[in-house]
């Protein structure tokens, strides 16, 4: 089996891992569901940015200000929700555990929640604008192969909506996933392996 065979697999994970953990996710982060919020945003530090990759691979080799566009687009939802996960997350959950059960936030404890839904946001909005060029993308590019990429649009939304709170956010991230690993089966069939770059098309039709 050739390396690129796996490359559809490989591109679902982060978005099928991120949705099944959202089934595990507390829905109130309290003293008593800390340890586990703590420990699902600690692994989320890897896996959150990882779909941001698996949707960068899917425009790799191209130099189009489309592709920059998706490029540019998945780097912004990979740091400012990386950093919803280490503020709202690892930090909130850690100093969480170690309160007294019927505790109240204090001001400061509020202030920085607040910073991290706002971080969360710029990268929610990102992962939106990333979604509708892929499908402008892929779509112009495959056509009924690229039709996976619909998919992008309404579980960008449910993350922007739900993160990956059950129900939506499971359904958002699960939908982000499948559909990043089908449209990587556009960039392991044979026209597309043996289709040069737009940068090398460009310098060869210049020639």
């Amino acid at each position: 089996m050739k390396r690129d065979d796996l490359l559809p697999v490989v591109l679902a994970v982060p978005g099928v891992a991120l949705g099944v953990s959202g089934l595990l996710h507390p829905h109130r982060l309290l003293p008593e569901t800390a340890d586990r919020w703590y420990v699902l945003h600690l692994a989320g530090l890897v896996v959150f940015p990882l779909v941001g990759v698996a949707l960068m691979t899917l425009v790799r080799h191209r130099s189009d200000p489309l592709a920059w566009v998706v490029r540019v687009a998945a780097f912004t939802y990979a740091v400012f929700y990386t950093a919803l996960d280490v503020v709202y997350g690892v930090a909130a959950g850690d100093v969480t555990r170690a309160m007294e059960s019927g505790y109240r936030r204090s001001a400061d404890f509020s202030a920085m929640l607040r910073v991290g839904v706002d971080l969360g946001e710029v990268g929610s909005w990102s992962l939106l604008v990333c979604a509708v060029a892929l499908v402008v993308d892929q779509v112009g590019r495959h056509r009924l192969a690229g039709l996976p990429a619909l998919a992008l649009v309404p579980g960008a939304w449910l993350v922007h909506t739900d993160h990956i709170f059950s129900p939506g956010g499971v359904v958002g991230m699960l939908l982000i996933g499948v559909a990043t690993g089908l449209l990587g089966l556009n960039l392991t069939a044979p026209a597309e392996r043996g289709r040069p770059s737009d940068a090398t098309w460009s310098r060869s039709s210049a020639s």
